[in-house]
């Protein structure tokens, strides 16, 4: 059973998406998830043989950042 009129009408059927369409932006709000998605979490994924040797992510991040404080900064 449908909910509602528009959808039983036999003359939606072309009219899903217009041409054209005029936004006022004016009237638009800044996005209060767009910082969320520069916190989001790197996934990498590790060989057999590494994640054998390297359990937790913690443990990944600590060897990384001790290869990182041997390296000479430019």
């Amino acid at each position: 059973m449908k909910n509602s009129q528009a959808s039983e009408s036999p003359n939606n059927t072309n009219d899903d998406l217009l041409g054209e369409y005029n936004f006022d932006y004016c009237k638009a709000l800044p996005n209060s998830f767009a910082s969320q998605g520069k916190k989001a979490p790197l996934i990498v994924t590790l060989d057999a043989d590494v994640a054998e040797v390297f359990k937790t992510s913690e443990a990944v991040n600590n060897a990384l950042r001790a290869l990182l404080s041997a390296i000479p900064k430019v």
